[in-house]
């Protein structure tokens, strides 16, 4: 007996779907810098007829808001985002993205196919399409947030992460973002152009955009009703926005602007969502804790209000840096994986201030050097590597994040 057919799926939606106008609306919010990001994109678009351009870099240093922000200045661009509950999935990814495609440029399909998540023929045959009547100097470009988010189990193994075409015609671009991975399992099988930019790469661009950031807060606002032109320090409560907030708590406390920034930027080691919770946690700034994402603003929201309320203790995290942390640790111990070297190596890694190499964990430990590699590798986006002496050395990404899993009681069963 035959099963009855899948049902078909409607194409009635315009633009970018409701919940990514949302999270493109607020990852953008307050941006600063990233030029040099953008000028790399920008010359890899001129350069290559077609191909794949990944921007890299650890957990919370900007990268969802540098796609983003590149989607809010340039509108024509298809917008697919990982990280949302629900959209790590190929069938989900492949048909968003074919009906984005088929809108934007009006082709002629009332329905998508039934089996039409059954591998990347349809998804490819609209790039073809649309590369076909691309006029000279036009470009189709997909912008996916969050690769590092996909659910592998979601396709056959073997399969490229969504589906993504391995060859792309002429015109047609991919602007990626992902946390650090070994190139061999990248879960790509890409012949078309290619380039990966690295944010760790570029440290002093990164404090350079950091300090910006930061001092984008501490630009007093104009007074309203004032025309817009008087910019003297605002008194404590006349409402003037965040930075105004921020101005007024510095200075009811005594905290020099510039030192609060010199230290913060220190404190941040160029991450920007260890900035965004610090300064989203002093009292009133609460428009600042929009740029959590989704799964964490609630905590945040609730308690980030009054964190800092009496002074300003670089060693106390804000709720929703701690909510994003435990995110990390059940990531780094899955439910349904041991954990029989993996608290081992954590340990030497609370433990340890500096970059460590494999051998000495191994030596640490009293185990195998290919025991520490195994969980070393699947944890590399939490890591932070550096060459040292001709061999590669290890350190958890950002200290504050050291020093919270210094307080967490993690069992083995965890």
């Amino acid at each position: 007996m035959n099963s009855p057919p899948k049902p078909r799926t409607a194409i009635n939606s315009r633009g970018h779907p409701t919940e990514f106008e949302q999270i493109i609306q607020e990852k953008s919010l307050n941006f600063v810098g990233r030029e040099f990001v953008f000028t790399a994109i920008n010359n890899f678009l001129d350069r290559d007829r077609h191909g794949y351009f990944t921007i890299i870099g650890a957990p919370g240093s900007g990268k969802s808001a540098i796609l983003a922000k590149y989607v809010t200045n340039n509108p024509q661009v298809i917008y697919y985002n990982a990280e949302l509950e629900g959209k790590n999935r190929a069938d989900e990814f492949i048909i968003n993205i074919c009906t984005q495609l088929i809108n934007q440029y009006s082709l002629n399909y009332t329905f998508l196919p039934d089996n039409v998540t059954e591998g990347s023929w349809f998804f490819s045959s609209l790039l073809q399409q649309i590369s076909d009547e691309l006029e000279p100097h036009q470009k189709l470009i997909i912008a996916i947030d969050g690769l590092n988010c996909i659910d592998r189990n979601s396709q056959p193994p073997g399969t490229n992460l969504f589906y993504l075409p391995r060859y792309l015609p002429d015109g047609v671009y991919f602007l990626l973002t992902r946390r650090p991975f070994l190139r061999e399992k990248s879960g790509l099988l890409i012949e078309t152009p290619s380039q990966s930019l690295d944010l760790a790469d570029f440290p002093e661009e990164n404090r350079r955009d950091i300090q910006a950031y930061i001092q984008n807060y501490l630009t007093p606002l104009p007074y309203e009703g004032r025309g817009g032109q008087d910019y003297s320090p605002p008194l404590v409560g006349e409402g003037l926005g965040e930075r105004s907030n921020l101005i007024s708590w510095l200075s009811n406390h005594q905290i020099n602007e510039q030192e609060f920034c010199d230290r913060t930027t220190t404190l941040s080691e160029n991450n920007f969502m260890y900035v965004s919770q610090i300064i989203g946690a002093i009292p009133s700034l609460r428009d600042a804790t929009r740029t959590v994402s989704f799964s964490t603003r609630r905590s945040a929201n609730a308690n980030a209000e009054n964190f800092y309320l009496e002074s300003f203790e670089s060693n106390q995290l804000p709720p929703g840096l701690e909510a994003y942390y435990q995110q990390h640790l059940h990531k780094m111990f899955p439910p349904e994986e041991g954990t029989e070297h993996s608290i081992d190596v954590l340990n030497v890694f609370i433990q340890q201030q500096k970059a460590i190499s494999v051998d000495a964990i191994a030596n640490i430990i009293n185990t195998d050097e290919y025991e520490v590699e195994e969980v070393l590798e699947s944890w590399l986006e939490f890591l932070h590597q550096e060459q040292i002496a001709g061999e590669i050395h290890y350190s958890l990404y950002h200290s504050s994040f050291r020093h919270w899993l210094g307080t967490q009681q993690i069992q083995s069963d965890y």
